[in-house]
């Protein structure tokens, strides 16, 4: 009788392990899910010109007023392509870094330039967002 208590206990101990580290798992795939729900929001953004809503992916803490208070960069700017060359790795849990190649114009030069923007994605579990750390692409 004891024997059959004793492998019961295990059995429900092995099981209530494996619900905890499912969880966890599933806590990390709904984490990535996001993270690429972000940055492929971000991405359409900025492909699109909605640089409004692109600025709004920078932490509030790193934006200067209102998403209407553009940095004057984006002024005719015109974004002609965005190709993720690194998709984003999870370099812990709450950071992410993803590398792109943007390629761009100004309107007023007609001269398409192309930058390499490394992305840093930074997650807030208060809000549960993922913010755009490493700032906007240094467009020249």
């Amino acid at each position: 009788m004891k024997h059959k208590l004793f492998r019961g206990r295990v059995t429900a101990f092995a099981l209530v392990g494996l619900l905890l580290a499912g969880c966890g798992t599933i806590a990390k795939d709904k984490r990535a899910l996001s993270l690429q729900a972000a940055t492929a929001a971000y991405q359409s953004a900025l492909r699109w010109g909605y640089f409004e809503t692109a600025y709004g992916y920078l932490h509030p803490d790193q934006r200067k007023g209102n998403s209407k208070d553009l940095p004057p960069i984006f002024k005719d700017l015109r974004v002609a392509g965005y190709d993720v060359v690194q998709p984003p790795l999870m370099q812990n849990p709450g950071e992410a870094t993803q590398v792109v190649t943007i390629d761009y114009l100004y309107e007023d030069r007609q001269v398409v330039k192309a930058i390499t923007d490394r992305q840093t994605w930074t997650y807030d579990p208060k809000l549960s967002s993922w913010w755009l750390s490493s700032g906007l692409p240094k467009f020249r």
